[in-house]
């Protein structure tokens, strides 16, 4: 039966760093194996369960981020496209922008051939609008298929999570299995003699 349990996680022993976790389905041969006590075992189960927590919560701030991310990029496409659109029809635009938290400015925008993109750590730098266009929508595949990976990194996580929590489970009712074994022993053994 181990060698099952074995074969199975050798399959995939890591996904992008973050460890696989072992299913132990034969408890005593995983002790003999590992060179655990049961208390080693359970300590160690339960600091690899807190290491997947914390890197699940690390992994979680990161979609958000990516969520966040991916309407603004959305948002930085439709106004160069506006922009686009109206210079085609040679028309200025009148919008309103925020100077400063809650104060906003009127402006028109006359025809032209660029744009300033905010590219993050006090840099802007000027793009044609085709190349703006260009660069937001790499961006927002980049961003896209980043949260693809971060979903399936998430999701191979908590089935780690799940694995390490049955383990420590089936690890714990064992010890208390053999300790009742070892109690109605001792006990058999005191009412003989």
């Amino acid at each position: 039966m181990s060698t099952a349990s074995s074969s199975s996680s050798s399959s995939i022993t890591e996904r992008r760093g973050i460890p696989a976790a072992e299913f132990v389905e034969d408890v005593q041969s995983y002790l003999t194996q590992s060179g655990f006590d049961v208390n080693s075992a359970l300590t160690f189960l339960q600091e690899r369960l807190q290491q997947y927590k914390l890197v699940e919560m690390k992994l979680l701030a990161q979609q958000r981020d990516l969520q966040a991310k991916i309407p603004d990029i959305d948002k930085c496409l439709d106004i160069v496209a506006t922009l686009q659109a109206k210079n085609a029809s040679g028309e200025d635009l009148i919008t309103d922008f925020e100077i400063s938290e809650g104060i906003y400015s009127r402006a028109r925008i006359e025809n032209t051939d660029s744009v300033c993109l905010w590219l993050g750590a006090n840099v802007m730098l000027e793009y044609s609008r085709e190349e703006a266009t260009q660069l937001l929508q790499t961006n927002l595949e980049n961003a896209k298929a980043s949260l693809q990976v971060l979903v399936a990194d998430l999701q191979f996580l908590r089935d780690q999570v799940t694995i390490t929590q049955v383990t420590i489970a089936r690890v714990y009712n064992w010890d208390v299995h053999q300790r009742r074994i070892k109690q109605a022993t001792a006990s058999a053994a005191a009412i003989e003699t």
